[in-house]
């Protein structure tokens, strides 16, 4: 059955009069979030206290809501697991490849990655000492760097400032005939489009929930182990719930079995409430059907960005096929015209130096929010009305 986007759209909490083109960096709060969460704090939290571990289920929260997120990652069941930070995560992925391919020492990555996956990467390798690097090429030269010296290959599937998406399965099998692992960072993937970590045959996988997926700010990571890498992979940060027996308080770790080996501090109770009650909607989901309306949305709106506002230069892929949800757009005044869309009811975001930022996620924006977007974006580029001090100024988060 075709996935029934207005239907979904009324499950979230979306204020009057303003067009949310930045979901693919916070995404929306579900409606049923609040009563999730509040039913945790006042019927779990304060009902249960210390017993809500076990009879509310909180310490199986990581695992369960990782089988739910697999689904829509193409990853198999008992493959993914919850829990801190994406940069965490980014963290314990790369030091197990690197421990698992002992001969190498080089990480290979991008320069259009995120820069916090890079910092994590420079940082460990500095952990690790100095026969250890970090090379970065342009993204459309990482095939033809993959060689023989590389040890893992770590790449963001889409560029979260150009939205350009990689392509997986074949740079999954050019790393593999090369002897390099792979870790692939699904942030701007992961409620976005089809992703098939199973099918490529990843080796790691991680990405963040507070964006496509709606668990709101600070929401939890996931990290995916291949299910043929869960019993030798080593987590570097060795936690206490990744434990064998965590209760058993032994002085001596011992990794936990499979991807549970994986899970290092107390899992946010609170912010996973919010995101089953995010997935409760994805369980109503076809990816196939979010990418097809997805590319339909960013076509129409690059058509109608290039009719009215040649200012504004495309930045994103014009194939649909080769960028994530996102349209990017160059300007010189990229940040100030942001601020003025945001203050007339459209919302996106900005990245330095210059790309205005406009996330598109059918299941709650459609083509009558395109189409009005496009008509203030207009009004503001025709009259200037970014011109003015107060969108000039740079607030802290851009």
């Amino acid at each position: 059955m075709p996935t029934d986007f207005a239907s979904l759209r009324s499950q979230f909490d979306l204020p009057e009069g303003v067009i949310y083109l930045d979901g693919n960096s916070l995404g929306p709060m579900p409606k049923a979030a609040a009563a999730r969460v509040g039913h945790a704090i006042t019927q779990e939290w304060g009902k249960l206290l210390i017993t809500g571990w076990n009879k509310a289920g909180w310490m199986a929260q990581p695992a369960a809501i990782g089988d739910r997120i697999a689904r829509l990652i193409g990853a198999e069941a008992g493959s993914v697991v919850m829990g801190d930070t994406l940069s965490i995560k980014v963290y314990q992925a790369l030091a197990a490849a690197l421990e698992m391919n002992p001969e190498r020492r080089v990480i290979l990555s991008d320069t259009g990655n995120f820069p916090s996956d890079l910092y994590m990467a420079d940082g460990l390798c500095r952990t690790l000492g100095p026969d250890y690097t970090l090379k970065t090429v342009a993204p459309e030269d990482v095939a033809g760097a993959i060689d023989d010296s590389v040890a893992v290959l770590m790449i963001t599937e889409v560029d979260y400032r150009t939205g350009r998406k990689h392509d997986m399965a074949a740079l999954t099998e050019l790393a593999h005939k090369a002897g390099v692992l792979t870790v692939w960072d699904l942030a701007h993937s992961a409620g976005a489009l089809p992703v098939a970590l199973a099918d490529c045959g990843a080796d790691f996988a991680v990405g963040c929930t507070y964006k496509y997926l709606n668990s709101g700010p600070g929401g939890p990571a996931f990290i995916y182990v291949a299910p043929r890498h869960q019993d030798v992979a080593r987590p570097a940060l060795s936690g206490w719930l990744g434990h064998e027996a965590p209760f058993a308080f032994d002085l001596d770790y011992r990794p936990g079995a499979g991807v549970e080996r994986m899970r290092v501090g107390t899992p946010p109770v609170l912010q996973l409430a919010a995101l089953e009650a995010s997935l409760d909607i994805w369980d109503q989901v076809d990816m196939a059907d979010v990418r097809a309306k997805s590319i339909a949305l960013i076509d129409r709106f690059i058509a109608g960005i290039e009719a009215r506002c040649p200012s504004l230069t495309l930045a994103s892929p014009r194939d649909g096929k080769q960028r994530g949800s996102q349209a990017s757009f160059r300007h010189p005044e990229g940040y100030a015209i942001m601020q003025a869309l945001i203050a007339r009811g459209v919302i996106g975001d900005f990245r330095a130096p210059d790309i205005l930022r406009f996330g598109f996620t059918p299941l709650f924006i459609n083509e009558d929010d395109v189409d009005k977007s496009i008509e203030i974006i207009r009004d503001v580029m025709d009259r200037a009305l970014w011109d003015q001090p107060e969108y000039k100024t740079r607030a802290r988060v851009t």
